[in-house]
This record gives structure tokens, C-alpha cells and sequence, in this order.
């Protein structure tokens, strides 16, 4: 949809042309304030965008890990015996990228009838191939002190910067398209020219949620059913028609 149209000459002494396939990256916001477009017919603005579905290559995961004990030594103690475990398991699991943080104490003052403890905590995060979800989350999940997050799809990184050329070209024609329709519907004579383009947003992964399972002979986590990832990308277009 077109979000905006304006019909005046700009008079300015500098005219810009962003060529779309010579060069992805968009103005900086510094450039953007100095330089001003020069149109002498119908300016018009067109949002495009585009996106493509990813087959999964791996999933990211990211989980917390706690521990609670009179004193931050002891807390601190069972934290690095549980994390011993989760990494143990992890490592059957053949997880990459594995990273934990260091931990966190907390100390929650005494109560009537509750004496004062300290919680000791940090996050684990790492990739695992998707055959590995049941795994995941039954062997990993179930473990004292661990809390799973959803897991991320994710793609093969290295088609990135070919993926991000296709989804460039998609938007563009996108906001093309868009604004020879308004050049039709106007009566206008000409063609839009490209004046400027300029990128507001690129990929966006999709998070999944998954709940745990009551029966171990409940169906397995089918990393089939998981959403495939999706790259996006947003971009703002302005046209000259004289």
C-alpha cells in the first residue's frame, strides 16, 4: 500500500538515486538529515515487503538453571552440581555454541516460619540439531532446576547474504509495483522513477513454544510440527513521476 503522496517540486541543488542492487546497506540517519530529494513532478512513497520460508537446520535453545540454600556458598555449591548434570547431558546430546553465564545469588530475607535462603542461578543456551528436540526437552527439561524456554528454528546461515539479495529484489518490486498502480489510477504520463530506497527492518526469527508432557508414552516432540523460519525484510521506497 502506498502510505504517502505528495505533488510539489523540491527544489534542492543535490539529486540522489540509491541504486537498489549496487548497494544493500540504507542511509545513514546523519546522511538522511543533509540530503534532500529533487523531483520536479509527483513524489510517491511506497512500502514494500517481502518474506521466504527457511527449511530448519538446527534449534537454538535457551534455558535457566537455579538452586536454593541456606547460605550463597551452599547455594552456589548445588548450582555447580546441577550444572555438572545439564552439561553432561547436553554433551550426549551433541550440542554446539554451548554458553553459560555466570550465576547470580539472591537472598530472600526470613519469614515467619520460613528461614532466609539464597537462590543461586544462571542460563544456558546452545544449538542442537532438530532430531534431538524429544531429547531436548524430556532429558534436559526434566532435570531439577531447570527451566526451558521455547526453542528457535533456525536456518543455514551461510545462505544469509543470498537470501537477503532475493528478499531486497521482493521488496523492491513490491513498492514498484505499488506505485505504478498509483501512477495508473492518477492518469498520470509517466514512469516512477527510483529516488531513494531505504531498509527498515531485515530477518526476524520465529519462536516456538513447546509444553511439557504428562506420560512418558505420550506422542514425542516432532520437530516436523515445529514453524518453518521466515526472513523478512521492510523497506521504503520513493519514486519521482514526471
Amino acid at each position: 500500500m502506498v502510505s504517502s503522496l505528495l505533488r510539489l517540486p523540491f527544489r534542492s541543488a543535490l539529486f540522489i538515486l540509491t541504486a537498489l542492487l549496487g548497494s544493500a546497506a540504507p542511509l545513514s540517519p546523519a546522511l538522511a538529515q543533509q540530503v534532500q530529494l529533487r523531483c520536479d513532478g509527483t513524489l510517491l512513497e511506497a512500502q514494500g515487503s517481502a518474506e521466504l520460508k527457511r527449511d530448519i537446520q538446527r534449534l537454538g535453545f535457551s534455558l535457566g538453571l537455579e538452586a536454593e540454600a541456606g547460605t550463597a556458598d551452599e547455594a552456589l555449591g548445588a548450582l555447580q552440581q546441577r550444572l555438572a548434570a545439564v552439561r553432561s547431558t547436553l554433551q550426549r546430546l551433541a550440542v554446539q555454541d554451548l554458553e553459560v553465564t555466570s550465576p547470580a545469588t539472591y537472598t530472600r530475607p526470613a519469614q515467619r516460619g520460613r528461614p532466609a535462603l539464597t537462590s543461586a542461578s544462571l542460563r544456558v543456551s546452545g544449538v542442537v540439531a532438530p532430531a534431538r528436540l524429544q531429547s531436548l526437552v524430556r532429558e534436559v527439561g526434566g532435570l531439577p532446576g531447570v527451566r526451558l524456554a521455547p526453542v528457535t528454528p533456525q536456518a543455514d546461515a551461510s545462505a544469509d547474504p543470498a537470501v537477503r539479495r532475493q528478499l531486497l529484489r521482493a521488496a523492491y518490486q513490491d513498492a514498484l509495483a505499488q506505485a505504478r498502480e498509483m501512477v495508473q489510477a492518477m492518469g498520470l504520463g509517466g514512469a516512477p522513477v527510483p529516488l531513494q530506497v531505504q531498509i527498515q527492518s531485515g530477518f526476524r526469527p520465529v519462536p516456538l513454544a513447546r509444553a511439557a508432557l504428562d506420560a512418558a508414552a505420550a506422542p514425542p516432540f516432532d520437530p516436523a510440527e515445529l514453524p518453518d523460519p521466515v526472513d523478512r525484510l521492510e523497506l521504503m521506497a520513493r519514486f519521482c513521476v514526471r
